[in-house]
This record gives C-alpha cells, sequence and structure tokens, in this order.
C-alpha cells in the first residue's frame, strides 16, 4: 500500500520557507499539513494565513489544513478561496458538524475530521459516510513534540475496518516515529503526518529520509 507522507509544517525552518517547501517537494512528500489554531479550543497559535497562502501558491503538492478551532463553520470558505484541497475540522468544536461537512464538499473540498484521544470512534461513526479522509490524534491538539498516547491504537483497527465501506483514508497525526509507521501502515492506514519524530531536524536530506518511510 502507498503511504501518504505529509510534513507537519509547523515544524518547518520559518527562516527560509521558500527552501523548505522546495526541498520538502524534491524528497517526495505527498501532502503539506498545516496547522491553524485560535489559542481558544487549543491553547497555542498555529500558522499565519500569510504563511498559508504561501505554501499553497509556492507548492506543486496538494495541501490540507488542520483546524483546530472554535466554529470551524466560518473558516472554510476563506481556506477553501486560498486552493487548499482537504480541510480537517474537530467534530467537538460544531455542534453542527454534519452541515460544516456539507459546506466543505460544497465549496469544492475534500473533507476530514480528526479525532481527538479522547474521543471514541463510536462518537464519530454517525459521519463516516460524508467525510474523504480520517485524521486520527495521537497526542492532544496544539502542540509538536508530544508523547505518543498508546491508549489510542485500537482506533486505528476500527477506523481501518470501516474505510473501504465508507471510503475515507486513515491518517496519523502526533509522535508519528519510523516504528510507528511500519506498525500502522500494516494494518492499513494511509498517511503519516511527519513532525520531529521522523523527519524534521534530523540533520539529513528529505530525500533519504522520505525513502526510508516507504520502504518501511
Amino acid at each position: 500500500m502507498e503511504k501518504l507522507l505529509c510534513p507537519s509544517m509547523m515544524c518547518a525552518n520559518f527562516a527560509n520557507l521558500e527552501k523548505e517547501v522546495k526541498d520538502l517537494e524534491a524528497g517526495g512528500i505527498d501532502i503539506f499539513h498545516l496547522d491553524v489554531m485560535d489559542g481558544n479550543f487549543v491553547p497555542n497559535f498555529g500558522m499565519g494565513l500569510q504563511d498559508i497562502e504561501y505554501i499553497v501558491k509556492a507548492s506543486s503538492k496538494p495541501c490540507d489544513v488542520h483546524l483546530m478551532v472554535t466554529n470551524p463553520s466560518v473558516y472554510i470558505q476563506k481556506f477553501a478561496d486560498i486552493g487548499v484541497k482537504i480541510i480537517y475540522v474537530h467534530p467537538e468544536t460544531d455542534s453542527h458538524i454534519t452541515r460544516t461537512l456539507q459546506m466543505i464538499k460544497d465549496a469544492g473540498v475534500q473533507s476530514g475530521i480528526a479525532v481527538n484521544p479522547g474521543t471514541s470512534f463510536e462518537t464519530v461513526k454517525d459521519i463516516l459516510s460524508l467525510v474523504d479522509y480520517v485524521l486520527v490524534m495521537t497526542v492532544n491538539p496544539g502542540f509538536a513534540g508530544q508523547k505518543y498516547l498508546s491508549f489510542v491504537d485500537h482506533k486505528f483497527g476500527q477506523f481501518c475496518k470501516l474505510k473501504d465501506q465508507y471510503g475515507y483514508k486513515v491518517m496519523i497525526d502526533g509522535a508519528c516515529s519510523p516504528e510507528k509507521i511500519e506498525k500502522l501502515s500494516k494494518i492499513g492506514v494511509d498517511g503519516f503526518i511527519l513532525g520531529t519524530s521522523a523527519l524534521f531536524g534530523k540533520g539529513r536530506s528529505y530525500q533519504e529520509i522520505c525513502q526510508e518511510l516507504r520502504a518501511l
């Protein structure tokens, strides 16, 4: 099964963002993962709108946006207009999540849900027919460099079991190490959000690292 390698750009070197984008593309990544935080739903602030606009414009690869914000429906059209291809929202933040997912699709963007560590499979099962991607969080959202929460492991099996029936892809976000990539790809996880555990700050070329990750 082909892996989707998705660098988390909040971990990138913003002192030379143009070079980071070009080097990651040359390295063979598939999707740029862009985090947006409002300091409310999560106690942190993510990438700026100008940075996201730049990456989407500069990249030949598709970009996703992970909205860690309250009232995500307010921002759907804005990011669709920028040109992102996938928008992830947290069901916990939206009392009308089905309407918001439909808004994403109506805007010509693929829809995704991000599932917090404390959110059960059963909580979101009824909306799986509305999504193109399921992003399983293995850390609490908001910060890079956190420890992997192993109690979420069983959820990967639950989501992978139904992915062919509903037609979505299963992704992992949080402390995604090479060991986790090897283990989870075997059970059907499609994509991997790559941060400091597997890609950034290793002192090696992105191409070399991506080749190793694909071979796992």
